[in-house]
C-alpha cells in the first residue's frame, strides 16, 4: 500500500523575516508519520495573494492533502481566506455559523464583536469548518486544502481536529544508528546496503560534537521485518 502524501504552505512576511521561527512543520510532520501520511514538501511564502494562490494551486494538484499555516486573523494582513477562494474560484462572505461561534465568544468575555474581528466569520464558499477549541475562530477545509491559524497552540489543536477525517497509509517508522565516523568514512558502504534495501529511505546526517565528528545514519520504511533486517546489517558494519 502506498503511503498518502501531503504538502505544507507556510504563510507570512514573519516567517521569511526571520522574526518568528516556524514550529508548525516540525508538529505537522510528526502527526502525519504517525498516521502513515508522508509529508512530502513544505513552501513558505509571503503575505502576497498571487503567491498564496499560485502556491495552493500548485500543492493541491500535486499531493493528496495541502496544510495551510497562517494568515486568517483579524487585521488586514491576514489575506489568506481571500487568496484560498481565489484560488478555488469561489466567492467568500461572512459565514452565519462562524459569525455565530464568534459572536457568543466575545459575548462570554464581555468583548465586542467589531468589524475586525467579523473579518474571521469570512469563509469561502463550500468550505468545512475546522473546530478551534482554543480561540473559537474558526479554519477551515475545502477540497483538499486544511487552512489554519499560525499560533502554534491553535494550529495544533486545529491538526487535532482534522486528522481523524484522514486516510493514512502503514506507519512510517524509522531506526537511527550514531556513529562517530565521518560521511566520507562510511559512504560507500552506507551507499551499497541502500541499494540493497530499495524500499527503503536511508540518509546520512553528519553532526559535531566536542572537536569529533560524527553521522547519524537513518532508515525509514514501513516494513517492520525489513526495517529490522536492514538495521542489522547496518550495526554489523558500523557498531
Amino acid at each position: 500500500m502506498t503511503n498518502p502524501t501531503a504538502a505544507m504552505l507556510v504563510i507570512g512576511d514573519e516567517i521569511l523575516s526571520g522574526r518568528t521561527r516556524d514550529s508548525n512543520m516540525h508538529y505537522l510532520a510528526g502527526e502525519l508519520t504517525r498516521i502513515g501520511i508522508r509529508l512530502a514538501e513544505v513552501r513558505v511564502v509571503p503575505d502576497d495573494s498571487a503567491a498564496i494562490v499560485a502556491g495552493v494551486n500548485a500543492l493541491r494538484t500535486a499531493y493528496d492533502t495541502v496544510f495551510t499555516s497562517g494568515g486568517i486573523g483579524p487585521t488586514h494582513d491576514d489575506i489568506t481566506a481571500d487568496s484560498i477562494a481565489a484560488a478555488f474560484g469561489v466567492p467568500i462572505s461572512h459565514r452565519a455559523d462562524a459569525m455565530a461561534l464568534l459572536a457568543a465568544h466575545y459575548d462570554r468575555q464581555g468583548l465586542p464583536f467589531n468589524e475586525a474581528r467579523q473579518r474571521m466569520a469570512r469563509i469561502p464558499e463550500g468550505a468545512r469548518l475546522i473546530d478551534n477549541p482554543v480561540s473559537i475562530a474558526p479554519g477551515f477545509s475545502l477540497g483538499n486544502v486544511h487552512v489554519m491559524a499560525g499560533v502554534p497552540t491553535i494550529f495544533q489543536a486545529m491538526v487535532a481536529s482534522v486528522l481523524p477525517g484522514l486516510t493514512g497509509g502503514p506507519p512510517l517508522l524509522s531506526q537511527t544508528l550514531r556513529v562517530m565516523r565521518g560521511e566520507g568514512e562510511i559512504a560507500a558502504d552506507f551507499g551499497a546496503l541502500a541499494a540493497a534495501f530499495p524500499e527503503l529511505q536511508m540518509g546520512s546526517y553528519p553532526f559535531s560534537l566536542n572537536g569529533a565528528y560524527g553521522t547519524n545514519l537513518v532508515i525509514r520504511g514501513t516494513d517492520p521485518a525489513r526495517l529490522d533486517a536492514a538495521m542489522t546489517r547496518l550495526c554489523r558494519l558500523f557498531a
